[in-house]
């Protein structure tokens, strides 16, 4: 049966694939995002676009309207809007960590709080959130970013147990390294945020890296992740999450069954030594 389906983020990487791949499928498929100009391949291929910003409540409320005027329902909403803001916590300003919140948690928590409403009127709906490998495990100057991933998972964990009883499902995407734009955003705002730090060495070379992993092509297609949400949204009885990408289930288990000290040495090793501070 086809599925009205709204995607945030829905302009580049897993989103825009997300959104190809369910409207070749024969879903109503809306890709929501803050740029217009970048949604606009989109329409090429039957996908109806709508600006959103997830931080700005009135344009949520006016995204979820437009879906439900136009369509009466709305079946899965996949909330992929978000992004990584790399540093050391005492680097990273606090309106910055606070921004990253508002988009990657709070701004999700905003179009759950929308739909919900609507999908327990219809008895059925579907809410799949992109987590992240980052939800489960702590790498070298991510802290605020794993700080809003581990809250993702938090939030969609008691999401799922609360509206199970409406007939409205939660699942989590937790992607590996996926190829896409956001390492060399991370990667950017890591040696900004650094500059003249005594982490300036550490986080030089750990920025490289980001930029060299994320430029190669070691790391999964984004098609992969637009897959598992694909089977998300359609599969009769989907699964709690989907682990998949480079790494996502490895260095899940890893993370699981280390000694902590272990893993903290293995992720300091990424950055090499830091820079001692002089008087």
């Amino acid at each position: 049966m086809s599925k009205v389906i709204l995607i945030t983020g829905g302009s580049s990487g897993i989103g825009y694939e997300a959104a190809l791949m369910l409207a070749a499928k024969g879903h109503t498929v809306y890709a929501a995002a803050r740029r217009a100009d970048k949604l606009e391949p989109l329409g090429e291929h039957g996908i109806k676009t709508l600006l959103l910003d997830v931080n700005d409540e009135k344009s949520a409320q006016s995204c979820v309207q437009s879906v439900l005027d136009a369509e009466g329902r709305i079946d899965v909403l996949v909330n992929n809007a978000g992004y990584g803001y790399f540093g050391p916590v005492e680097c990273v300003p606090l309106e910055e960590a606070r921004r990253q919140m508002e988009t990657n948690v709070f701004g999700l928590s905003t179009m759950c709080r929308l739909v919900i409403p609507h999908m327990r009127s219809q008895g059925s709906g579907r809410i799949i959130n992109i987590s992240s490998l980052a939800g489960q495990s702590c790498f070298l100057y991510g802290g605020w970013y794993h700080v809003s991933k581990y809250s993702v998972e938090a939030l969609s964990d008691s999401l799922r147990i609360e509206l199970k009883p409406f007939g409205i499902d939660v699942v989590k995407i937790e992607p590996g390294g996926i190829r896409t734009q956001w390492g060399h955003i991370a990667g950017d705002h890591l040696k900004e945020c650094t500059e003249g730090s005594v982490y300036e060495p550490s986080a030089a070379k750990e920025a490289a890296l980001l930029h060299y992993g994320y430029s190669s092509n070691y790391l999964t297609s984004p098609t992969v992740v637009a897959r598992a949400i694909t089977r998300a949204a359609v599969n009769r009885r989907p699964r709690v999450r989907y682990r998949v990408g480079l790494g996502a289930k490895s260095l899940a288990f890893l993370h699981t069954v280390l000694p902590d000290l272990w893993w903290d040495a293995g992720m300091r090793l990424l950055g090499g030594p830091l820079r001692t501070p002089t008087a």
